[in-house]
């Protein structure tokens, strides 16, 4: 590969996107070339298009895909050309200093395992560079669907993240912030992690309605009310065990922290893509003394997590495809990246179809 022009959904400058020709990309020794099937539009890639990372000139847009082994490297060992794979949206580098201390996501320099749509060319295109092919990609099961594997990219990945780090107690109970596709997950992940009581936040009724499905005992919508005294009302004064922002405002963090009881745990999974500053509450931090975890996180690479993730769809624990609400071919991405902007026609989430 590499001598033939390809298709590609590019980021030309801050707002501005179109369609560019571009060379099809060539693996080397430890990577591979993915053709993709089917992807899904995120709303970073909308904070990305209006500049929340900075300048980017060129840049093949997005970060979730799932598709068809095109060519390996000479020392790729899991994979071959015709494998139906999923693809990490983080791929790390796995020999960074940050991958051995237990930080993959973050190897080489902050956020450094993010690459895709990033530093690098992303997914939105006929043909996709995979680095460390063998860590960041996984095969997918027979019996597991494309759209629901390409799920496991991004949205399963980092929505379970956000639980697992909100170390909710088993029995406990948790507040996820936001019902978005990255909440609905959160919420489906405090379920699988035995939360004893889920409160969602979400004044959309579609969503209000999908956070019930994923395991949401009880809705707080924000346009009734406060929902912090909601919270508190529901809880009689104590507030949350844990609470999950999957928004990226600062109001709602600071309502997770005002939410959260001493001794209790924030996970943030929100990607906070305006503003200088993200405030936390004083006296409810108990003025920096009340014992309460802050924890943060950019979605879990790897092979490993991957299989893990589509273990949970073949076996029924959860089915993602319940967020499309919309289809849209390559060629008509710019119509769903203009919905995931402006949240019109109730959507959550829009599947690409290559194929």
């Amino acid at each position: 590969m590499g001598d033939n022009p390809m298709k590609a959904f590019v980021m030309n400058g801050i707002g501005e996107t179109g369609f560019a020709e571009k060379e099809e990309p060539q693996a080397g020794p430890n990577d591979a070339v993915v053709k993709p099937t089917k992807g899904l539009v995120c709303t970073s890639d909308v904070h990305t298009l209006h500049g929340a990372i900075g300048e980017r000139e060129n840049l093949t847009l997005g970060h979730e895909t799932v598709g068809v082994v095109e060519e390996v490297g000479e020392n790729v060992e899991e994979f071959e050309p015709g494998d139906r794979v999923a693809v990490g949206a983080i791929t790390p580098d796995w020999g960074s200093a940050a991958a051995q201390d237990g930080h993959p996501s973050q190897s080489k320099e902050p956020l450094g395992g993010w690459k895709f749509a990033n530093v690098k060319d992303g997914t939105f295109a006929e043909y996709v560079h995979v680095n460390e092919a063998d860590a960041n990609m996984a095969r997918i099961p027979e019996d597991v669907t494309d759209e629901e594997a390409v799920y496991i990219t991004d949205m399963m990945s980092t929505g379970f993240m956000g639980a697992e780090h909100a170390e909710i107690p088993v029995g406990g109970t948790v507040a996820v912030f936001a019902q978005g596709p990255v909440g609905l997950m959160a919420t489906k992940g405090a379920e699988l992690q035995g939360a004893g009581r889920i409160i969602a936040v979400e004044s959309v009724p579609k969503r209000q309605e999908l956070a019930r499905e994923y395991g949401a005992d009880e809705i707080v919508n924000f346009e009734e009310g406060d929902p912090v005294e909601q919270i508190h009302d529901l809880t009689d004064g104590e507030g949350v065990d844990s609470a999950i922002e999957a928004l990226g405002t600062s109001g709602t963090f600071e309502q997770c922290v005002k939410v959260t009881k001493a001794g209790g745990t924030v996970s943030n999974i929100g990607y906070h893509g305006e503003g200088e500053h993200v405030n936390i509450p004083r006296e409810e931090w108990g003025v920096g003394m009340a014992e309460i975890d802050i924890a943060t996180g950019l979605c879990p690479g790897g092979r490993l997590r991957l299989e893990r993730l589509l273990r949970l769809i073949e076996n029924g624990r959860v089915d993602p495809t319940h967020m499309t609400t919309h289809e849209f071919g390559f060629d008509e991405i710019d119509e769903a990246f203009r919905l995931m902007e402006t949240k019109e026609d109730g959507i959550i989430k829009p599947l690409i179809l290559f194929d």
